[in-house]
C-alpha cells in the first residue's frame, strides 16, 4: 500500500500536468514565432527598409519580444509554475540588469562629459 501511494504522488508531481512539459503544437508555435522574430530583423537590415535608428529600434523591440517567446513556450515561465517562484526569479534578474545597465551608461555618460579635453598635438610647436 505504501509504495502504490508513493507511485500516485509521484505521478502527480511530474506528469499530472501535460501543459508544464509542453505539447507539440506550443514548441511547434514557439518555433515558428522565433523564425518570423530571427527573420524580421534580418529583413530589416539587409534590405535597408528604414532608417538606422528606426531599425535599431525595431530589432530591440523584436529581441524582447523574442525573449518572451523562448520564456513562455520553451521555458514554460509563468506565474503558476513552481508556485509562482520562477517569475518572482525572473523579476529579480530584470531588476538587476536594469540597474546595473542604467548605472554602467550614467557612469560612463558622466565620466566622457567631465574629462579634459583632448588636446591637438599637430598644433603644438
Amino acid at each position: 500500500m505504501t509504495a502504490h501511494a508513493h507511485g500516485d504522488h509521484h505521478g502527480s508531481d511530474h506528469h499530472g500536468d501535460a501543459h508544464a512539459h509542453g505539447s507539440f503544437r506550443s514548441y511547434m508555435i514557439g518555433f515558428l514565432l522565433s523564425v518570423v522574430l530571427t527573420a524580421v530583423p534580418f529583413w530589416l537590415v539587409m534590405g535597408e527598409v528604414m532608417d538606422p535608428s528606426l531599425t535599431t529600434v525595431a530589432i530591440l523591440g523584436l529581441g524582447v519580444v523574442q525573449i518572451v517567446v523562448h520564456m513562455v513556450y520553451f521555458l514554460h515561465m509563468n506565474s503558476r509554475s513552481e508556485n509562482g517562484w520562477t517569475m518572482l526569479a525572473l523579476i529579480f534578474t530584470l531588476i538587476l540588469v536594469v540597474i546595473t545597465l542604467t548605472g554602467s551608461l550614467w557612469v560612463m555618460y558622466h565620466l566622457n562629459a567631465n574629462m579634459m579635453p583632448v588636446h591637438d598635438m599637430s598644433r603644438m610647436p
